[in-house]
């Protein structure tokens, strides 16, 4: 696996940004269901998957789930399986649902979204879930309803929203570099 020096920069930035996301009220987006807020802190891991690939989602969702971890709060993001391993997983399987999709820009991104929001919630709710933090799993799939529902409709908006014009400025920018070695 050799990542290229755009992959590494986007990686970074795009990490960066999922870190202030979490650390300021920027990463929780208020949506009038009873949950009360949709968390955003995973599009980061998402656009990275599908501009530049699952390596470098996952990278990001590595940095997400990190962050999480040391962050702590509730006690199931102290668990490192419950709080990294399906941030992990965001990038990979936004990748891989964009991927069959992706003549259609639109439709692959709002498929991506929807895909790598639900791995999110779905993987962090089923583990916490698995590993006791949840008396049922009936509970854990009432806070998946609550919070997953608005998570995957603002995903999907704000995903569907960057997507196009990141790659046109990074189609952009590969150009003029093309241009610049051309001499």
């Amino acid at each position: 696996m050799k990542l290229r020096t755009r992959q590494i920069v986007i990686a970074g930035i795009l990490g960066a940004i999922a870190l202030l996301l979490g650390s300021t009220p920027l990463g929780f987006i208020p949506v009038p269901t009873p949950a009360g807020h949709a968390t955003i802190m995973h599009i980061p891991a998402i656009i990275g998957a599908v501009i530049e690939g699952p390596v470098v989602g996952a990278l990001i969702g590595l940095i997400f789930g990190i962050y999480s971890l040391m962050r702590g709060g509730a006690v199931m993001f102290a668990d490192p399986i419950v709080a990294v391993i399906p941030r992990v997983l965001i990038g990979i399987v936004a990748y891989y649902a964009y991927l069959p999709f992706k003549r259609n820009l639109f439709l692959a991104s709002a498929v991506a979204a929807v895909a790598g929001t639900l791995t999110n919630t779905i993987g962090v709710l089923g583990l916490a879930y698995l590993r006791g933090y949840f008396p049922t799993w009936e509970s854990a799939g009432a806070v998946a309803l609550l919070h997953g529902t608005p998570e995957v409709v603002v995903a999907a908006l704000l995903v569907v929203l960057l997507i196009k014009p990141l790659k046109a400025a990074l189609r952009q920018s590969d150009s003029q570099e093309k241009e610049k070695k051309g001499r």
